[in-house]
């Protein structure tokens, strides 16, 4: 086999995606272990050599790593599955006695920068899987980075998306810790030289831009550099990470099961404790990237105002469906207040209520279907969702004008029962882009189920 034959795995990642062409640029022979071979990039797929097969089976890591000078370990889980340290660790493991067994020149691993002490469970995973790595008799190299600055990486589109669509927003008190970021291409930049390293390097290595910013300064800074308006950002001690990853699976596309470590990893600063990664390494040509510049590169292809146009145009929607029911709703009218009502109708104080907050979920819930299907291309789903939307708010605008001013009940019945429908059908329809908007339209679906069954039973009361 050539001399200079790395492995990559985790190559239909965000990170490997972009290590392997850096590699082959570099004149390594590059050999990727994917379970999926059809998902890897397209651009070079033709280019390496493939060994389908998973991680977990030692038979395939031992074919793919035969030969090879490097391994590059890119493999963790973000799941958020409560198995997952023990999954990792023994993965990290099989890989360790598989590389030693292999003669593997060298391992290079891409984990997190933490600080001492307690960490949250996807830090300590990442920096125990290190430490695997690190004691496993082939010379290692951890290369411990903070937030990856780049489109695709799962922190930059949280971090982009929050920004984006929260112009005032509330957080937990733990977005004001201190975070070094580092540009996409400047990670690769590393984990391509720490290939070369000298044998006797086994050691964790610090990457990350000078700068230190915390989420909230980030946020803030990536809406200057991006165009859009200030950002109000403020901070709130109750709100625990596993609450704030579900409030970023409803505004953002960004699985819970994957925002859940990011939003926990937060809780501890990320900063570089050691600057020897410019002696050990070398810094890129020009230097590391500052946040704008890294920010400049990462959105080339992106469209920061889609989301603030989208939400525009569905808040218009639905306020003027808010402003038509209230209008055509008169609770206190004598037809209404002479109605026989079951025991278990809500009092009247909490319909308002109750249909502000829905109405915020579907302007907010459904601008963020929109945008994140248009965004992945898929320009169908989105207008199946507009049209969607199209049927439903008039559906809900109607329900008041045939309780209350047509006063027919049983119209009123059916026509709840066709409200409750087309909104299942939206949260439906929104399900694809997340879980976080179905449940979100799944509430709205809900109560007009209530409203039905309501409906019904004023109408058998009052026959």
């Amino acid at each position: 086999m050539p001399d200079r034959t790395a492995l990559v795995t985790g190559a239909s990642g965000y990170v490997g995606s972009q290590l392997v062409p850096a590699l082959l640029e570099q004149g390594w022979t590059v050999r990727v272990l994917a379970r999926n071979p059809g998902g890897l990039a397209q651009a070079w797929r033709d280019r390496v050599d493939v060994v389908q097969g998973d991680a977990t089976d030692p038979d395939a890591l031992a074919e793919a790593l035969a030969g090879c000078r490097v391994a590059y370990y890119l493999l963790h889980s973000m799941d958020g599955k409560g198995d997952y340290r023990d999954r990792d660790r023994r993965l990290a493991r099989r890989f360790a006695d598989s590389a030693r067994a292999a003669e593997v020149g060298r391992i290079v691993y891409l984990s997190g920068l933490h600080p001492q002490g307690r960490l949250s469970d996807h830090l300590a995973s990442r920096v125990e899987v290190g430490e695997i790595l690190l004691e496993s008799g082939v010379p290692t190299a951890v290369l411990q980075a903070g937030v990856v600055l780049g489109e695709g990486s799962a922190s930059f589109d949280m971090l982009r998306h929050l920004t984006e669509r929260l112009p005032v927003s509330f957080g937990p008190k733990w977005l004001r810790n201190r975070i070094q970021p580092i540009a996409v291409s400047d990670v690769v930049h590393y984990l391509v030289r720490a290939a070369d390293l000298d044998p006797g390097v086994n050691r964790t290595i610090d990457v990350g831009m000078p700068e230190q910013l915390t989420y909230l300064e980030m946020m803030r800074r990536y809406a200057a550099a991006t165009g859009l308006g200030p950002r109000l950002v403020g901070t709130v001690p109750v709100l625990t990470p596993r609450l704030a990853s579900l409030w970023v699976g409803l505004v953002t596309p960004v699985p819970a099961g994957i925002a859940r470590p990011l939003v926990g990893s937060l809780i501890n600063d990320a900063v570089k404790s050691e600057d020897d990664a410019a002696t050990l390494l070398g810094d890129p040509e020009g230097g590391l990237k500052g946040f704008e510049d890294a920010i400049a590169l990462a959105t080339r292809d992106i469209d920061p105002r889609r989301w603030g146009r989208t939400l525009a145009t569905v808040s218009a929607a639905v306020a003027a469906t808010a402003v038509a029911g209230s209008l055509l709703t008169d609770p206190d009218s004598a037809w209404s207040r002479s109605l026989r009502k079951p025991t278990w109708q809500p009092p009247a104080s909490a319909f308002p209520i109750v249909w502000t907050g829905l109405y915020a979920i579907i302007a907010v819930a459904t601008t963020a279907a929109i945008t994140e299907a248009e965004e992945a291309g898929d320009l169908e789903k989105a207008a199946d969702l507009r049209r969607s939307l199209a049927v439903n708010l008039p559906l809900n605008a109607a329900w008041s004008g045939i309780f209350f001013r047509s006063r027919n009940l049983p119209a009123a019945t059916l026509g709840a029962a066709a409200l409750a429908a087309s909104s299942a059908d939206l949260a439906r329809r929104a399900a694809a882009t997340g879980s976080g908007k179905a449940v979100g339209l799944g509430l709205y679906a809900v109560w007009c189920g209530f409203a039905t069954a309501l409906s019904a039973e004023l109408a058998r009361l009052n026959r």
